[in-house]
């Protein structure tokens, strides 16, 4: 294998460049070129490419998002764009392909090994909703991001007994939310996999008060209902002066912590070694502190459920 390409697609998340500096390197340390497609399937569509060289990927180990952007392609979700993807690889003398994102990243990588590009897949997404990896790229850092925002709230709503709901990020998924909760010692987490009995959430928050505890902090990951809903129930039901931070897209950027840092420099090292080991149609993932390879094919029919033992864990701390 003499040329491969990476690129990111879907949504960013901090601990992309620390990949695509890995396998760059990894890949011109074997004597093999590098083409970068920018903005995800969309550049390698419209044949948007920089040839990297080590100087390229200089300074960007400690930046958020990636350099190489990223973008959602409608036209590579057809057939007739996928086709002129894989004659865009060959024109460009691509032997092998990395991609970087979350699922629906992989489901296009898996279509392209199904029209026989090699391809290696990394995980990428702050969700941590992908099978067959204990962690994905990006999920450390907005943790952090996360308890970062949530402990500032904590004093406003200690100062003036109030409570707060938080929503965070996670689509389908609770993870976020039941570890943040964890992590700033919040009273409540709301999350997708557990359907949520606000009754139950008030008798909690007003036995609260009676103890003399007249602040609260719930977390709401953003597939499981609306915060406005969530809070003006809970001031209808027991009166708590209550509001709502949305925290959004703040969750996802800023400097990849070191976790991510190194994670995605495993990553990268790995997907670049499996190329060039004959691997494709695989995800390198992060299993029991290992990199593991899965087939694509797996990996995207199956289902990443959070612990439920960790959100019932996050309720129990939080009485």
């Amino acid at each position: 294998m003499k040329k491969i390409g990476i690129l990111t697609s879907g949504g960013d998340c901090s601990g992309m460049n620390a990949a695509i500096r890995a396998a760059t390197r990894t890949a011109l340390g074997h004597g093999v070129q590098v083409l970068g497609f920018r903005k995800g399937y969309a550049g390698l569509l419209k044949g948007d490419f920089l040839e990297m060289q080590t100087k390229d990927v200089a300074g960007i180990l400690h930046r958020g998002g990636t350099f190489l952007q990223s973008a959602r392609s409608e036209e590579f979700r057809t057939v007739l764009g996928r086709e002129k993807a894989v004659r865009h690889l060959e024109e460009f003398g691509v032997e092998g392909l990395i991609v970087i994102g979350g699922d629906g990243s992989l489901n296009g990588a898996l279509a392209l090994h199904r029209m026989g590009v090699p391809v290696i897949g990394i995980p990428a997404s702050i969700d941590n909703d992908i099978p067959f990896t204990d962690m994905a790229l990006g999920v450390d850092t907005a943790l952090n991001n996360i308890i970062y925002a949530v402990d500032c709230i904590k004093d406003t709503a200690s100062s003036h007994d109030r409570a707060f709901v938080i929503e965070v990020m996670g689509r389908n998924s609770g993870y976020l939310a039941s570890m943040a909760a964890i992590a700033t010692g919040a009273e409540y987490a709301i999350v997708p996999e557990v359907e949520c009995d606000v009754a139950d959430l008030c008798n909690q928050l007003r036995h609260r008060w009676e103890e003399g505890r007249s602040n609260a902090i719930i977390i709401l990951a953003e597939g499981a209902g609306r915060a406005q809903n969530i809070a003006d129930n809970i001031k209808d039901a027991i009166g708590f002066e209550t509001r709502v931070t949305v925290l959004g897209h703040y969750q996802r950027g800023g400097a990849p912590s070191v976790f991510d840092r190194l994670l995605g420099s495993r990553f990268g090292h790995a997907a670049v070694e499996n190329l060039l080991a004959g691997q494709m149609g695989k995800m390198v993932g992060l299993c029991c502190n290992a990199i593991v390879p899965t087939l694509l094919e797996t990996v995207v029919v199956s289902e990443k459920r959070q612990q439920d033992e960790l959100h019932e864990m996050s309720l129990i701390l939080g009485i």
